[in-house]
């Protein structure tokens, strides 16, 4: 794996000396989707959720692993780290914070700056930390959240070749692979506590939690996605991710988990919501609950490739619309004073 990162860092190496500024809203994005291919995501995320990482508990070997992972790959692509620390791709949470919990851990954090707008910011999320070993069993979380971390590394990748190819998003993107989800949202309360961007220059958050499986729901028709939050502050945002789907992709949205009463409350249940609560428009992307869920059975092998290839796009497209507009999502339905 070391060495096909250093494949791809010659590659852009190589590439990033033909760049040019070109306009960005006069090109297909398909163009650059079609490095998000369910090759390449099988490929990472067998590496990501294997054994070696022991299921990536937070503050252990295995997540410490699984940092370094995030941050060669991100380096590979010349994809700058966003941090202000020693090492500009992490973004470190002591034990302190934990409460001596969990040992010290760290936020993986990059980003591709804006060409006319650099000062707004999209950021896209997913956990990258999962429960561990139990009772000697590895819990590898391949949905959970497997699939969403390497969603997020083909989207950068498909943005880096957009920018080197001279069509460099407007306003930055910012890559954000938190840690200690499962302790409670912790690397993401973190972040809103301690940004490294301003959260009033934030423009939206997607958040990626478990994309890879399909629910018992969906059994007969598995071309979907649940979205949640889309509409909760933004009704322009919403509109936004309906007519991209429309354009790009036509999974069936799901908006069952958006509803107010939902049993579940999984609005509040992900990473998104530390953002939420700050009035930055969310939409959170899932596929639901399995029979794997929490369980030494979320294995790589049970990942429908195709299906995580499709709602990556969808996630692409959605982040391109909102990165490339004239204006930021508006916040019609703030919940701040």
């Amino acid at each position: 794996m070391k060495r096909f990162f250093t494949f791809i860092l010659a590659f852009y190496v190589v590439l990033g000396c033909k760049s040019q500024k070109n306009d960005v809203t006069t090109v297909d994005p398909h163009k650059f989707s079609k490095t998000i291919t369910s090759d390449e995501l099988s490929d990472y995320l067998y590496t990501f959720s294997s054994d070696e990482f022991e299921g990536r508990d937070t503050g252990e070997p295995g997540q410490k692993k699984a940092s370094e992972y995030l941050k060669n790959y991100y380096s590979s692509l010349n994809i700058d780290g966003a941090s202000e620390e020693g090492n500009p791709y992490f973004q470190t949470i002591t034990s302190e914070y934990f409460n001596g919990k969990y040992n010290d851990s760290e936020n993986v954090i990059s980003i591709i700056r804006g060409s006319e707008i650099p000062e707004e910011y999209l950021v896209l999320t997913s956990h990258y930390d999962h429960i561990g070993i139990k009772n000697g069993k590895i819990f590898n979380g391949a949905d959970d959240d497997g699939s969403g971390t390497v969603a997020i590394m083909e989207i950068a990748e498909a943005f880096q070749k957009a920018a080197l190819d001279g069509y460099r998003p407007k306003r930055s993107i910012v890559f954000l692979h938190v840690t200690a989800e499962e302790k409670g949202l912790l690397g993401s309360k973190y972040y809103s506590e301690n940004p490294i961007f301003p959260l009033e220059n934030t423009v939206a958050n997607l958040n990626i939690d478990m994309i890879g499986r399909v629910d018992e729901a969906h059994e007969d028709n598995d071309d979907y996605v649940y979205l949640i939050g889309s509409d909760k502050l933004s009704t322009e945002l919403h509109e936004i991710s309906e007519a991209v789907n429309e354009k790009y992709v036509n999974l069936d949205l799901d908006y069952k988990y958006n509803a107010e009463d939902d049993p579940n409350r999984f609005y509040y249940r992900s990473d998104h919501y530390n953002f939420a609560k700050h009035d930055i428009p969310v939409i959170f992307y899932f596929n639901g609950v399995h029979e794997d869920y929490h369980r030494a059975t979320d294995t790589p092998d049970k990942i429908r490739y195709d299906l995580l290839e499709k709602r990556a796009k969808l996630i692409f497209f959605t982040a391109w619309e909102i990165a490339n507009r004239e204006t930021r999502p508006y916040v019609d339905q703030p919940t701040l004073d």
